[in-house]
């Protein structure tokens, strides 16, 4: 089923459809075809002005919001030194420097120094990290602002018991299922948990 759907994907630019090759060849993560998809669809939705991203990588993700939504200027966040350069060079590729801005450092630390608020939230980054992350994006997320919060499901680990878990990702484990609770209790939010990819939860601020 999941092969059909990905058949009638309509793909990305010729840009992206390289650089997603690149990040293949090289082991680094980013979103699911599926995942794509959704974003591209959320994107055209919900049409806005700000988008911040938890979680670089080499700027996949972050392309493929400036194109599905070109009049949001997007802020991104990554920590990680030896992809830092590369994300940069392909906004650069990309003729995206005005429209994103990458910040380097620490994403609990960046965050906590931001101010204003942003529509679109998509947080891409240490799955272990989403709780830390949590209270500081709800207070940047706009009143009718999504927040997007990726890999949630964690190749199904996350619904097995803790002792079903290899012992070095317990921790993640426990986290990842502590911040669906709180995603899917909180008063501030409605959220919903879609099997897409590797699991995508959406939440709304009311």
């Amino acid at each position: 089923m999941i092969a059909f759907i990905n058949s009638l994907d309509k793909g990305n630019s010729a840009f992206l459809y390289e650089l997603e090759k690149t990040a293949h060849e090289t082991a680094v993560p980013i979103v699911r075809t599926q995942t794509q998809a959704l974003l591209r669809f959320l994107l055209a939705l919900t049409k806005p002005a700000e988008i911040l991203e938890v979680g670089t990588a080499i700027g996949f993700s972050a392309l493929l919001m400036s194109d599905a939504a070109p009049q949001a200027k997007i802020t991104t966040i990554e920590k990680y030194e030896k992809r830092i350069p590369l994300a940069k060079e392909n906004f650069h590729r990309a003729g995206r420097e005005k429209q994103i801005t990458l910040l380097e450092g620490d994403a609990t630390d960046i965050l906590k120094e931001l101010t204003g608020s942003y529509d679109f939230i998509f947080m891409d980054a240490a799955k272990g990290q989403y709780s830390h992350f949590f209270p500081d994006v709800l207070r940047l997320l706009a009143p009718g602002g999504l927040l997007v919060s990726d890999n949630v499901l964690q190749d199904g680990d996350v619904i097995e018991s803790r002792y079903a878990v290899t012992r070095r990702n317990r921790t993640i484990h426990a986290r990842m299922r502590e911040y669906l609770y709180v995603l899917t209790h909180h008063e501030e939010l409605e959220t919903t948990i879609l099997p897409v990819g590797d699991g995508v939860a959406l939440s709304v601020k009311k």
